[in-house]
């Protein structure tokens, strides 16, 4: 008997539903990833930049007004009495470059281990000031990053590689032990948080030397910044299931990697980026190893409170997740308890009826788990 051509082509059609469904992720994450990386980099300028004057003459303060005046809100500009205030104010992060209109020798101080981007941004504007006086400008730089990362970039690229390995390490925990009791993902997240910091800990220290010292800091902030990671999105998972990946992304890569700071601070980039600076898990970990390791522990407690929420984010998240299996545990075992009553004065059943239900669900598991890990390619 020759087989029903009509039966083939709904076996493709089915197959090309099946496919296109899961390419609406794909689009997503490029339009996603499109609107956070081109809105937050693609054309910084600043606003509110806070820069100072060094003098107490009128010829300070008179530059100083010219100076807000002409930003247009691009600058907010003060003055201090002399070099060694404004050296102190550099080192506390109160501003980001101080110019000293020192007769034929100009000085700009700035401080470029906060950001390599924003110094460069204050050294582009009182370069004008001192071509206009017909003077170049003397540059000093009174806290350089490390002599291992010349651009101060290195420690966001270490933020790039602990979350690739953190929310990479949800799909595979959601995905391949998905059928495992929550508590145990739980401590599968907990030992790769471990691991990825230990890794992190690694590059920034004997590795890269992207620091020279502190390096027990940065590894207990890859920790506490990884696990958060860790912990939210193994609690996503029991909701999201094959969205956590996107899920993971929007909160880990488009909206974190853009508010950290790591390239542009937030008085370069637009406001809403700004905004996610302030409590972001990414900016707290830039902003705490800055702190850590540059600026003497300036804020850094306020950056470990940042981190330390977003972990008890995650902890109250698996709790939600804990309570919502357990339920969903109940709500399956009653029908079937109900059908084993039934069973008992119907006679048994046929072994192609018992087995069915069991290989079926065994079945869109593995499906599910395989294409789940498939997506996860997008890491």
């Amino acid at each position: 008997m020759s087989a029903d051509p009509r039966s083939g082509a709904v076996g493709t059609g089915a197959d090309l539903r099946h496919v296109l469904g899961h390419l609406v992720t794909p689009l997503l994450m490029c339009i996603g990833m499109g609107l956070a990386y081109l809105g937050a980099f693609h054309a910084p300028e600043p606003h509110e930049l806070h820069v100072s004057v060094v003098g107490s003459a009128p010829s300070s303060q008179v530059l100083a007004q010219t100076l807000q005046d002409k930003g247009h809100g691009a600058l907010a500009v003060s003055t201090v009495a002399d070099r060694g205030t404004a050296v102190q104010q550099l080192k506390d992060q109160d501003i980001y470059g101080a110019f000293v209109p020192n007769g034929k020798t100009p000085e700009l101080i700035v401080a470029s281990a906060s950001s390599d981007t924003t110094a460069t941004a204050v050294e582009k504007v009182f370069t004008q000031v001192a071509a206009g006086q017909g003077e170049p400008l003397k540059v000093t730089d009174v806290v350089p990053p490390a002599s291992g990362d010349p651009t101060g970039q290195g420690i966001f690229f270490l933020l790039v590689a602990l979350s690739i390995g953190s929310y990479a390490s949800v799909a595979v925990i959601g995905g391949a032990g998905g059928a495992l009791p929550l508590r145990i993902r739980a401590l599968l997240a907990l030992g790769m948080s471990l691991v990825v910091s230990v890794i992190g800990a690694a590059f920034a220290g004997p590795m890269f030397h992207l620091v020279d010292h502190g390096l027990g800091g940065i590894w207990a902030m890859a920790w506490l910044y990884s696990a958060g990671i860790l912990a939210i999105g193994v609690g996503l998972h029991t909701f999201l299931k094959r969205w956590t990946t996107l899920g993971v992304m929007v909160l880990f890569v488009m909206l974190n990697f853009t508010s950290s700071g790591g390239i542009f601070r937030p008085e370069l980039q637009p406001g809403f980026f700004g905004a996610l600076h302030s409590f972001w898990n990414g900016a707290g970990f830039v902003e705490g190893v800055r702190s850590h390791v540059y600026f003497a522990g300036r804020a850094l407690d306020s950056e470990l409170v940042v981190l330390a929420l977003w972990f008890v984010a995650g902890l109250a998240l698996l709790g939600v997740a804990a309570l919502a299996e357990a339920g969903r545990r109940r709500s399956a075992e009653q029908p079937w308890n109900g059908a084993v009553a039934r069973g008992r004065h119907a006679g048994p059943a046929t072994g192609e009826n018992a087995s069915s239900p069991a290989a079926g669900r065994a079945q869109q598991t593995e499906l599910e788990e395989e294409e789940e890990l498939e997506e996860a390619v997008a890491v």
